[in-house]
């Protein structure tokens, strides 16, 4: 039986993959700031005191997609995304026994691209935006370190996580949708890859056997309008309101003047309008792998 650390449980992914691994008969300690965790550490400004050998390590503690509103909230992506790497290591290395293999969930934020189809590993690594940055600074330290301690390390792209009550853009998109206040542009035909969240949990143990670096993602990428559909009709509401694409686009060129806190301006007006979609070919082919369709599993409650 395999024993296994997992920091961040109580998180979106992190509760889904523990209640998963658990199914498996793992015998599972988790890592984190909730009087619930078998060891009660916050990594961002602390080493944790792990006293037990792991065969893996499973790190999914970290500061989710957003943008930062000031120096202090770029500076907390630094702190939980990569001293909280840092710190987890350190306290691996407190202990006499090193894991097997280190599961490190990433984001395809590291790749710096606003719009692109078919995006896959092998891009280079070019995200500006604190949480990219932090993301590739922790990426590249667990790579040294795996090597120099022959440990096994696998590392997670996703890009959009579906699943209930999600976080980040999509859950906003949610709650705006359900409070009536979202608004379609055009046609909605950007495209962009999204990823069950049950998949990342199953992939873990296969992945925690053979290692590598992986987008996943499924093989369908949704546009914003069949997404709009999928909700509104979920939740029982009317399809969003359609604004005509060249008024947001002149409204976005007015947000300009007042910043990157302008609800929208031309970087914002960009993301939202332009396709963005990432390749899975290598988790498939490497690992035989099935991805859901997230248009037929996504339930949002």
């Amino acid at each position: 039986m395999k024993k296994i650390l997992l920091t961040g449980a109580s998180g979106f992914i992190g509760h889904t993959c523990f209640e998963y691994l658990t199914t498996l008969n793992f015998k599972i300690d988790t890592l984190g700031i909730t009087q619930k965790d078998s060891i009660y550490c916050n990594l961002a400004d602390s080493v944790p005191e792990i006293s037990k050998g792991y065969d893996w390590i499973i790190h999914l503690a970290g500061k989710a997609h957003l943008y930062p509103k000031s120096e202090k909230e770029s500076k907390e992506f630094y702190d939980i995304n990569l001293d909280g790497t840092i710190n987890l290591i350190k306290g691996l290395q407190n202990n006499k026994k090193l894991p097997e293999a280190i599961i490190f969930i990433s984001t395809v934020a590291v790749y710096g691209l606003d719009s692109g189809e078919d995006i896959n590993e092998d891009y280079p690594l070019s995200g500006k935006t604190p949480y990219a940055d932090s993301k590739i600074q922790a990426e590249k330290y667990l790579q040294e370190w795996c090597l120099k301690n022959q440990i096994r390390l696998g590392i997670l792209r996703p890009p959009l996580v579906a699943g209930k009550n999600p976080p980040g853009n999509l859950g906003v998109m949610i709650n705006m949708i359900k409070k009536g206040m979202y608004f379609s542009i055009g046609n909605s035909s950007a495209r962009k890859s999204l990823v069950m969240v049950d998949d990342i949990a199953k992939i873990i143990p296969v992945l925690a056997e053979r290692g590598g670096t992986y987008n996943i993602c499924d093989s369908y990428h949704p546009s914003f309008s069949e997404l709009e559909e999928l909700i509104s009709r979920q939740l029982k509401r009317t399809p969003p309101l359609v604004l005509p694409y060249r008024m947001v686009q002149f409204v976005s060129k007015l947000g300009d003047l007042f910043g990157e806190n302008a609800p929208v301006n031309s970087l914002k007006f960009h993301k939202i309008t332009s396709t963005l979609t990432f390749s899975n070919k290598k988790i498939i082919e490497e690992f035989n792998w099935s991805p859901m369709s997230v248009m037929e599993n996504f339930f949002i409650e």
